[in-house]
């Protein structure tokens, strides 16, 4: 497996940057401006698929020029990141619901909210390949994280539900302790001045919270990356192009994310096999194409038992700024 060098990081950077630019341009020749419509479902769905097919694309871009088990392995780890950035759409549900952001706003929470996430990933990412480089015994804690992790996964949605709705709570939100809050949302700022003081608006306690909450995210989905691969630009380019299709997606899988009652199940045992690869790594050598069958395995039968046994669902009351969401 070849190392990347400068062309490939310039490739990567060159193509981010096109497509963050074009997103940001469609989003606002669709209408999706602070004075128009809703981010409807099917111009949602076309740039998701269009975030997805790019982040395959430049999987094969990575299997000509740094060789087969390269885009394997990058495959694998994109599958890996995009199937764990699926837990952030339940959070962002939540968020939403709590602060009474409307449709319309939601997009400049989220996509502010992810650009950030791309800087603070980038730390992280660097410093745990720092640690394991030249502390191999980090993996123990690092596969502790994972289960930690799963654990939550499988038994911490009433705990990671109270935790999102106190940071959310509009008067006693801890954002609050640093700049005073204005309970309404006016206009698209993240700031307003009403009578000569400068308040934070609710779409930047959502914002705040979406950053906090990947925060936490990251610590799980970053250790998970390395049990694929330590290479610093399949990680970091795997974490980029799952997180850069996330905002579409939410608008796409808002409604349906409800009813994938089997997902964060299937989310806590794919934790728990990041964690015991990482783990039997010095033991036991999983090759890349056996990993991503795996994931993509236990990916997909948390989906398909999800639509074949609905059971109890959660549902929405009301639309937009009204809407919360109760078992």
């Amino acid at each position: 497996m070849t190392a990347a060098g400068f062309v490939d990081w310039a490739v990567f950077w060159t193509v981010v940057a096109i497509a963050l630019v074009a997103d940001i341009v469609v989003a606002r020749l669709g209408g999706r401006t602070p004075t128009g419509r809703t981010p409807t479902v099917r111009n949602a769905a076309l740039w998701s698929g269009a975030w997805i097919g790019l982040g395959l694309v430049f999987g094969v871009f990575v299997a000509v020029h740094l060789g087969g088990d390269a885009g394997i392995t990058y495959l694998t780890a994109y599958l890996l990141e995009k199937s764990l950035s699926v837990d952030n759409l339940f959070l962002f549900v939540l968020i939403f619901a709590q602060t009474g952001i409307p449709a319309r706003l939601q997009h400049r929470a989220l996509f502010w909210g992810i650009v950030s996430a791309l800087i603070m990933r980038a730390i992280l990412i660097g410093l745990g390949l720092f640690l394991l480089e030249r502390f191999h015994w980090v993996i123990y804690p690092f596969a502790g994280l994972l289960v930690f992790a799963a654990v939550r996964m499988l038994f911490g949605k009433e705990e990671e539900k109270r935790l999102v709705e106190s940071s959310c709570a509009l008067c006693t939100s801890w954002v609050g302790r640093f700049i005073p809050i204005s309970p309404f949302t006016t206009g698209t700022g993240f700031l307003v001045r009403e009578g000569g003081r400068l308040l934070a608006t609710p779409l930047l306690v959502a914002l705040v919270v979406i950053e906090t909450t990947d925060l936490i995210l990251a610590l799980d989905s970053i250790p998970a990356v390395f049990a694929v691969t330590r290479d610093p630009f399949l990680v970091y380019t795997s974490n980029v192009f799952a997180l850069l299709g996330l905002r579409s997606l939410y608008f796409v899988l808002a409604g349906a994310i409800r009813k994938l009652r089997f997902l964060r199940i299937g989310l806590g045992i794919l934790l728990l096999f990041v964690a015991a690869k990482m783990l039997l790594a010095d033991v036991i050598e999983i090759p890349p194409l056996v990993s991503f069958a795996i994931i993509a395995g236990i990916f997909g039968v948390a989906i398909v038992a999800s639509r074949l046994f609905p059971g109890a669902t959660l549902r929405a009351i009301g639309q937009g700024g009204n809407q919360r969401t109760v078992a």
